[in-house]
This record gives C-alpha cells, sequence and structure tokens, in this order.
C-alpha cells in the first residue's frame, strides 16, 4: 500500500470518526435543554461562517496563483436557485430530522438509520438519473429494509425506542441521499466548500422561525461548538482530504465506520444499547451500504479532475 493511499484511509477514518462523534455530542445540547433545532441552527450558522472562511483563504491564494483548470469558488447565477434548495433540504431539513432522531431515539440509532441513505440512492438514480437497478443495488435496498425491520423489533437501553424516532431517522437517510444527485451535477462544478458556504446559512435561516433558544451552559456551548467545527467542517474536510488519494467507492466503504463510532461512544458515554435485535439490524444495514460502495466501484470512475478537489 502506498504512502498516498495509506493516509487516504487515515483521512476517511477521521472523517468517519468526526460523523460519528455528532450524535453523542448533540446529545450533550439536548440534556442541557436546547432544543433538536436549535442544535441544528447553530450546526449549520458556525459551520457555515467556517466555510466562508474557507472560501475567502482559497480566493486570496487562487487570487496569487490563478489556475483556471480549478472549478469555481463562486456560484453562477443560474444555479443559485438549485443551491438555495440544497440548504432548504439538504441543510435544514436534513439536520433538523437528524437531530430530531437522535433526540427522539439516540445517537446510536440516529446513525444506523441515516445509513439507509443508499437504498433512497438507489430508488432516487432509479428515478430521476435512469440508472439500472442492479442486483447490487436491490440486494443493498432489501437487506436495508430487512436491517429497518429488525430494528423496530428491537429494543433499547438508555433510550425509548419509538415509532417517532425511527421516523426521524429513516426520512434523514432519506434527505441525506439527497446529496447524490445533487452532488453530481454542482460538486464537480463547483468546490464544495462554496456551495456549503452559501447552503449552511440558507438552511439556518429557513430553520430560524421554529427555534425557541434555550440558555445555555459552557457545556452545551463547547457541546455546539465541536459539532460545528469537528462534526461538520473538519469532517468534510478531511473526507475531501481523503477523496484526492482515494477513489470515491473506496472512502464510502471505509466511512461506513461513522454507525460504528456512534454506537460504541453512545454505549460509552450515554449507557445506549440497541439490544440484539438492533445490532442484527445495524449490521444488515452497514452491509447494505457495502454492497452499495461495492456497485459504485464497478462503475468507471470520473476523470481525476472531477473529484479530487471535494472539500478545499
Amino acid at each position: 500500500m502506498t504512502s498516498s493511499r495509506f493516509s487516504g484511509y487515515l483521512l476517511t477514518l477521521t472523517a468517519a470518526t468526526c460523523w460519528g462523534l455528532l450524535g453523542p455530542m448533540a446529545r450533550v445540547a439536548l440534556a442541557d435543554g436546547v432544543s433538536a433545532l436549535e442544535v441544528a441552527f447553530w450546526r449549520a450558522t458556525v459551520g457555515g461562517a467556517l466555510f466562508a472562511l474557507h472560501v475567502a483563504l482559497l480566493a486570496a491564494r487562487r487570487s496569487a496563483r490563478p489556475s483556471p483548470a480549478r472549478r469555481r469558488l463562486r456560484l453562477q447565477r443560474a444555479d443559485i436557485p438549485a443551491v438555495i434548495g440544497f440548504g432548504v433540504i439538504g441543510v435544514a431539513l436534513f439536520y433538523g430530522s437528524y437531530q430530531l432522531a437522535v433526540e427522539s431515539g439516540g445517537a446510536a440509532l440516529a446513525s444506523v438509520l441515516l445509513y439507509t441513505a443508499p437504498a433512497w440512492v438507489a430508488g432516487m438514480g432509479a428515478a430521476f438519473l435512469s440508472e439500472p437497478l442492479t442486483r447490487h443495488k436491490v440486494g443493498a435496498v432489501a437487506l436495508t429494509l430487512a436491517g429497518v425491520t429488525a430494528i423496530a423489533m428491537g429494543g433499547t437501553a438508555g433510550v425509548t425506542l419509538t415509532t417517532v424516532g425511527i421516523l426521524w431517522g429513516l426520512l434523514s437517510g432519506f434527505l441525506y441521499a439527497s446529496y447524490y444527485p445533487f452532488g453530481k451535477h454542482y460538486f464537480q462544478r463547483y468546490v464544495p466548500a462554496a456551495i456549503f458556504a452559501v447552503a449552511l446559512p440558507i438552511g439556518a435561516i429557513v430553520l430560524l422561525p421554529w427555534i425557541d433558544f434555550a440558555p445555555k451552559s459552557s457545556a452545551a456551548w463547547l457541546a455546539l461548538t465541536a459539532i460545528a467545527f469537528i462534526s461538520t467542517y473538519g469532517a468534510y474536510l478531511a473526507y475531501g482530504a481523503a477523496l484526492q488519494r482515494l477513489a470515491a467507492s473506496r472512502a464510502s466503504i471505509v466511512a461506513t465506520l461513522e454507525p460504528v463510532v456512534a454506537a460504541v461512544v453512545a454505549t460509552l458515554w450515554w449507557n445506549e444499547d440497541l439490544g440484539v435485535w438492533g445490532y442484527v439490524g445495524a449490521a444488515m444495514i452497514v452491509v447494505a451500504t457495502l454492497l452499495a460502495a461495492m456497485e459504485r466501484e464497478r462503475t468507471p470512475t470520473p476523470p481525476a479532475d472531477s473529484i479530487t478537489e471535494n472539500v478545499a
């Protein structure tokens, strides 16, 4: 294994760990009386500010060393409505539903159900992108459905397993899947940091009317800041750097460690336990994600220029 590939796997593992900490850290703020939607609001607000600063630094660097081959930092006017829509769906609704899933069902369950996204992606690809439903995709969908059913049959300790919690988790997976059709058109046209610098503040604005701001302890503020810096900005940066060294399909396989990290941390930190059936279902969903990644491995890889600059 080359040093570049090894660092790519290490960066992907770092990103998965950062994402896996999202739910457990959110529970700190939730336990302090911060609502789920306020957690999502601060994630989008602070994360958007960090990406805006990142884009400003990139713009300054590029002005000193112009490189027309690189993707754009400034959005074209015709693409702004799509980015606004992404801010509503991929930020406000996705971030909000995920935090509501954490609040309703716990960090471990929310992270596992988030990974139903590949099943939703298969359906979206068939419906909107004329992508065939191959055996791998059908198998991934079937395993995902079986996994969700097994989770619904199980019980949890440390949280109350409810239908609402499962539904919020499934909705977050569906909304996360929207990153695929959007990203296929726009993340290869623009530096994704430029999109997040616009979409995250839009998502925060959409969330704002639904929030009653609560008084917060220093622990809650620390958790909210960590969510924005580590689980949003830092995770995307690490994953983007990983994609400069690994094919997207390989990186996505390693990223399936995210729900594992979330489950382990939630168990140690918050005494969450999905139960036997819950862990069986979680394993099915992770295997389904691996099947989807194997399908992408068989698909021809895009030209290097289209994937080497994911966030940075």
